[in-house]
């Protein structure tokens, strides 16, 4: 049976990050070419018809008006930018997001999308979520949102809301996964080679990544011993005496530094090193947790699943890099049958050998 294709409008404004358009676009139209039939629709909208300069310079038409009809719309998302503020200001896109809210099924934002949703008056009492850079801003300018910083994408009944950039990915196979299982949204992370299926709650960044270089020479020096120590007691006590601080004044010098614990911090930076493990080498999942300080494959595992919401063991097999001499079979979903030609050139580039398709 034939299912009724879901009409998506993904709304832009001059300055508009592309990834945001361009992210959930692929992922809706993976979706129609995995399962094989036309799952979704997909326009582009703005204020006003026509050229729409992002970001990064590319210009994407936009060939209808936002709000400019009453056809009945799936799914509205609106996509961030950093010029958020100069599209806050135009009355003729706000009010059209507001118009077509009013009679989509389902309405969402990515990255700093968040704002024009706002603006629009679609986020009172709602709990969202934005990127982490304005997200104070966020809840500042808007008190009656509650904002979740550290979240990948939040659902709050019809509104969905995303992270920056390319959290609009997660959002987008989120939405498929509610729409038609987690088996197709499944086979899109794997087509698009992206997370499998992250979940919302995951955090938006890993601790040393989010914090920087500590201003600090004698945090600086920390940071580097805690990478070369992983495996060492890396406690409160023994982090303050490497620092030669109090245990007190330590703590409140790290938080301001680092924006977070001592222990979040080593924590995060054990499963980067343990990730780096599981993609280049051949280590028992014991062996990695014991070489990064976690002691066991148990904690490694609670660990893993909790901050980045997979396991170990399926983690190493979607990321681990391949050994000299060393292939990957690769199998196709049964949608990709009517693309064969298409995907048989992809294998061809890549090894020589034309890529074959397994109903298996």
């Amino acid at each position: 049976m034939t299912t009724r294709s879901r009409l998506v409008q993904l709304v832009v404004f001059d300055g508009f990050e592309l990834l945001d358009l361009a992210g959930p676009a692929d992922v809706f139209n993976a979706a129609t070419v995995l399962a094989g039939e036309p799952l979704y629709d997909v326009e582009v909208v703005a204020a006003q018809a026509g050229l729409v300069r992002a970001l990064n310079g590319v210009e994407v038409n936009a060939p209808l008006v936002v709000g400019g009809d009453e056809r009945p719309v799936d799914t509205v998302l609106v996509a961030g930018g950093l010029s958020f503020h100069r599209a806050n200001a135009d009355n003729d896109l706000i009010g059209g997001i507001r118009r077509v809210a009013d009679r989509a099924r389902r309405v969402g934002s990515v990255c700093a999308g968040a704002f024009l949703l706002a603006e629009a008056g679609l986020l009172r009492g709602r709990t969202v979520t934005t990127h982490w850079a304005g997200s104070a801003l966020l809840a500042e300018r808007y008190p009656d949102i509650c904002v979740e910083p550290d979240r990948i994408y939040v659902q709050d009944g019809q509104i969905w809301t995303s992270a920056g950039v390319s959290a609009g990915i997660d959002l987008a196979i989120a939405l498929v996964a509610a729409d038609h299982g987690p088996d197709l949204a499944r086979e899109i992370s794997r087509w698009l080679v992206v997370y499998l299926h992250r979940p919302g709650g995951q955090s938006q960044f890993s601790v040393p990544v989010a914090a920087g270089p500590p201003r600090l020479e004698p945090l600086r020096a920390l940071q580097a011993w805690i990478e070369e120590n992983l495996a060492s007691d890396l406690s409160l006590e023994a982090l303050a005496r490497q620092a030669q601080m109090s245990t007190r004044h330590f703590s409140r010098v790290f938080a301001a530094q680092f924006g977070t614990t001592p222990a979040r911090y080593v924590e995060a930076t054990r499963v980067a090193a343990a990730r780096r493990l599981l993609e280049t080498t051949d280590l028992t999942l014991d062996r990695v947790a014991v070489a990064v300080g976690l002691g066991r494959a148990e904690t490694l595992y609670r660990i893993f699943q909790r901050l980045l919401g997979v396991a170990p063991g399926q983690y190493r097999e979607r990321f681990s890099r391949p050994r000299p001499g060393q292939t990957t079979p690769l199998t196709a979903p049964l949608g990709l049958e009517a693309h064969r030609d298409d995907v048989a050139v992809l294998g061809e580039l890549s090894s020589g050998t034309p890529y074959q398709i397994s109903k298996g």
